[in-house]
């Protein structure tokens, strides 16, 4: 092959940015992916924060996002990608067949939803996949929306959009990791007492009243690790 060819064949490769917490997760991950001749992983992240800015800064197809991560979830990460980056793809890759985690990476603008426990199955065909523009279900999945599309269309209700904004989401996840309100503005550049007041906003907003409430919350929104 000459070079010219194998330029093309290198130019030709979806370009992939791998974001987990665990250095061996991203290892294995990236073993599997860089054996395809159309996969490449060309840079990873330690977290969603470090992901969404990676994407800003480099040439990224295809992003591939741990749900539960530091500083930034994966599905908080996916919807900033989606707003900076709309042409990037998105997969999210979860330890958790939850139906309200599923729910909340599609709305964030993901692609596809990737059971770790198959990864070693899935993945490829997810990349694959995304990369034409198709979404990935995985078969409990799919279960999942055909329940909810039967639900909806008896019920005639519509799955309701977060009341919370992105920063008060940002609030939420730091209070339920047992953040202080001081520890809160040092790590978003905020005062303490804006801080006090969008959690104010939020207890509100919910109908809750302690940190333990907005720690279940925060499970069940998929925002931290149950």
């Amino acid at each position: 092959m000459n070079m010219s060819a194998e330029l093309n064949m290198e130019t030709a490769k979806t370009r992939i940015l791998l974001a987990d917490d665990h250095a061996l997760v991203r290892h294995g991950l990236r073993l599997i992916i860089d054996a395809e001749p159309d996969l490449m992983v060309v840079a990873e992240a330690a977290d969603g924060a470090e992901a969404v800015e990676a994407v800003s800064a480099g040439e990224i197809d295809l992003v591939i996002l741990d749900i539960a991560m530091p500083r930034m979830t994966g599905i908080q990460a996916a919807r900033e990608i989606n707003r900076r980056a709309p042409g990037v793809r998105i997969l999210i890759l979860s330890m958790y067949d939850n139906e309200q985690y599923f729910f909340e990476a599609l709305k964030a603008g993901a692609s596809g939803y990737v059971l770790k426990s198959v990864a070693d199955q899935d993945l490829l065909e997810a990349c694959r996949a995304a990369v034409r523009g198709e979404p990935f279900l995985y078969p409990g999945a799919v279960t999942a929306l055909i329940r909810d599309y039967l639900h909806r269309a008896r019920q005639g209700e519509q799955m309701p959009a977060s009341i919370l904004t992105p920063r008060e989401e940002e609030i939420v996840k730091l209070i339920a990791e047992g953040n202080s309100a001081k520890q809160i503005a040092e790590t978003l550049f905020i005062s303490v007492k804006t801080v006090d007041r969008h959690r104010a906003n939020i207890l509100q907003k919910l109908g809750m009243r302690d940190r333990l409430e907005l720690t279940r919350y925060a499970i069940r929104a998929g925002l931290i690790e149950p």
